[in-house]
């Protein structure tokens, strides 16, 4: 199990680029007042609320297809996560492979694909994947390759890089009030290198983001939805059966 040791430090799949994405539309600046409807505020004062909202949020369930791809992001996302750092559910880069995670507390069970493992472990993923079989890999975050795998998990981190990301000077549009999956929204549009961004915030209740629209050339590139605010992550885990630890499988 050489090569699961060596390739331990893969990169970490994390969701970058749809952070920087959603940063333009929720690019902070002025001043939104809680009194006011939602409508009436300007793109910039609903952009302020959202983000106010989106911070609060102990958690959320995040679901995304299409190209946000930068290195190391996923290209399908299919995540309920909290702000201790607890997730359920899958991360696909397409062709690269996809992974089931759990993670609760420390705890990790992973569950890839024959895709991910051979390309994670060149040369020994097929021997690896029928050791492994249908079951889950379980460690902890100590593990380099556990550790990197669970970073998209913390919700936390994702927040940081969407606040990290200067906007200032980034033009915001608002539209016509429309229906995202049943919640009443307004949609803010803004500008980066050549795409269009256009994120869906809703006016009933906490004026959290419910969707994110990346269009390029007209054409629809990736759209993220966010749902489930405040939801308990799910805490079902494996049996100790249908998992391997991985400190057995690493000898």
């Amino acid at each position: 199990m050489s090569a699961l040791r060596r390739r331990s430090g893969t990169r970490s799949w994390t969701r970058a680029s749809s952070a920087a994405l959603l940063a333009v539309a929720l690019a902070a600046g002025g001043t939104a007042y809680a009194g006011d409807d939602i409508e009436t505020l300007t793109a910039r004062q609903i952009a302020e609320k959202a983000r106010e909202a989106l911070t609060g949020a102990e958690s959320v369930h995040i679901t995304s297809k299409g190209d946000l791809r930068e290195p190391g992001s996923p290209n399908e996302l299919d995540l309920a996560l909290d702000r201790s750092g607890n997730c359920a559910g899958t991360v696909s880069m397409g062709d690269e492979g996809s992974v089931e995670i759990i993670k609760r507390g420390e705890t990790v069970w992973m569950k890839p694909d024959a895709a991910f493992w051979k390309n994670q472990v060149p040369g020994g993923g097929d021997t690896v994947k029928e050791i492994v079989g249908d079951r889950y890999l379980r460690g902890t975050t100590d593990n380099g390759l556990l550790r990197g795998m669970t970073e998209v998990c913390d919700l936390d981190t994702f927040i940081d890089r969407l606040t990290g990301v200067p906007t200032s000077d980034v033009d915001l549009t608002k539209g016509t009030k429309t229906e995202v999956d049943g919640v009443d929204a307004i949609p803010l549009s803004g500008n980066l290198a050549g795409r269009t961004i256009t994120l869906y915030v809703a006016t009933e209740g906490e004026p959290y983001p419910v969707r994110l629209v990346v269009t390029s050339a007209g054409a629809a590139k990736a759209t993220v939805d966010f749902s489930d605010y405040d939801k308990p992550v799910p805490t079902a885990t494996p049996p100790a059966g249908e998992s391997v630890d991985l400190s057995t499988l690493l000898g």
